[in-house]
């Protein structure tokens, strides 16, 4: 197999990518005091938030923390790309000052189904404007950094992979590299695209269904990473589980033959009062052919987002017992950290098994799209 075919226009990617990372630059900054200490009534006793780590977390945002020395918190700032009636706006995420600034008339949202997001706000800065026009957002925010990077890294090990193929003998043992990635690329091949689609047809539907599976794979692992760049919730977030599924759906029916489309609306062997006068066999065959894509987008993020909530759940849970009592933050650790570990564990084989079966319920949407007129 070549590997290469995995990633076609990986050299066009990667200056691209290299490009975009110009302007994405680390930046250290010091938060005010004034803004750590808004008001004693919002935080009289400044409470360890559970809720606010994790959501935080779960959403995108426009930076990426990395770390806080003392006072003084290192994150990447990203650029803000807003479309603002007809106008254009960019500008670093760092002018928001993590959501306590306003600049150039918009500010980040703190409640509300935007919460985190840009929004326009009136002359006061703090006001949401209820009147404001449709903000379009083309920002690099976290996740499509994360998404970025870890693209870049499978066409770096891919490569990698394939040049070690094409210099290596045909009959000597893979090592290194090839070593680790032959078993998951046959496991695919034989376990999945073989079995679900047939052993003549499944060739056209490899090159996706590898990069499904192993972009799927890394970004469940690195969001397990709890450093840079891992971390991000990829996988967790329903826009990119959205394009994954899209992927697949129009992988489909651009694929499918003659005989699906046949079996969509005019099945054979099916009584004809089911087709005519009210279509109702075709009615349900095209709103599954919609429900199919839409059941994988919905699989993956919540499974991933449920995960990232737990986990975040059990270590929320020792600093807000230890806010109440240090003694009960003390005794609650030891147990904490052996179910977050037994999860950590648990989480690695989630990453697999999520890869897993959307990769494999994509092989059988491609197998059923393209069946034999006489099976």
């Amino acid at each position: 197999m070549q590997l290469r075919h995995l990633f076609i226009n990986a050299k066009a990617f990667l200056i691209v990518f290299a490009t975009i990372a110009v302007y994405v630059f680390p930046v250290a900054d010091t938060r005010a005091a004034e803004h750590q200490n808004i008001s004693d009534a919002d935080n009289p006793e400044m409470k360890f938030d559970a809720r606010k780590v994790i959501v935080d977390h779960v959403l995108d945002s426009y930076d990426w923390h990395l770390f806080d020395i003392g006072e003084r918190e290192f994150s990447i700032h990203l650029p803000v790309i807003l479309l603002y009636e007809g106008r254009l706006f960019f500008f670093s995420s760092k002018r928001f000052d993590h959501g306590y600034a306003t600049y150039k008339g918009f500010r980040l949202a703190k409640e509300g189904p935007m919460k985190g997001r840009a929004i326009r706000v009136l002359d006061d800065g703090i006001t949401p404007d209820p009147e404001a026009s449709r903000i379009y957002d083309f920002s690099m925010t976290k996740n499509v950094l994360a998404v970025f990077v870890a693209s870049a890294l499978l066409c770096m090990l891919f490569i990698s992979v394939g040049k070690k193929y094409r210099e290596a003998d045909i009959y000597s043992t893979p090592t290194g590299l090839p070593l680790f990635f032959e078993p998951l690329i046959l496991f695919v091949r034989d376990q999945i695209a073989i079995l679900a689609i047939g052993p003549q047809k499944y060739k056209p539907f490899m090159p996706y269904l590898l990069t499904a599976f192993f972009f799927i794979f890394l970004n469940n692992l690195l969001g397990l990473v709890p450093f840079f760049p891992g971390g991000a919730n990829v996988t967790g977030n329903i826009s990119v589980t959205f394009v994954l599924a899209m992927f697949t759906f129009f992988t489909t029916h651009w694929f499918a033959n003659k005989t699906y489309w046949q079996h969509m609306f005019n099945m054979p062997g099916v009584p004809m009062f089911l087709k005519l006068p009210i279509p109702i066999l075709p009615v349900i065959e095209m709103v599954g052919a919609f429900i199919k894509p839409f059941v994988l987008m919905i699989r993956l993020f919540a499974n991933i987002t449920a995960g990232h909530m737990v986990i975040l759940s059990l270590t929320s849970l020792i600093f807000v017992l230890g806010s109440v009592s240090i003694l009960m933050g003390y005794a609650i650790s030891p147990l904490t950290i052996i179910f977050l570990i037994f999860l950590n564990f648990l989480k690695i084989l989630v990453a697999f098994l999520q890869a897993y079966i959307f990769t494999l319920f994509s092989a059988f949407f491609f197998g059923m799209a393209v069946p034999d007129p006489d099976h």
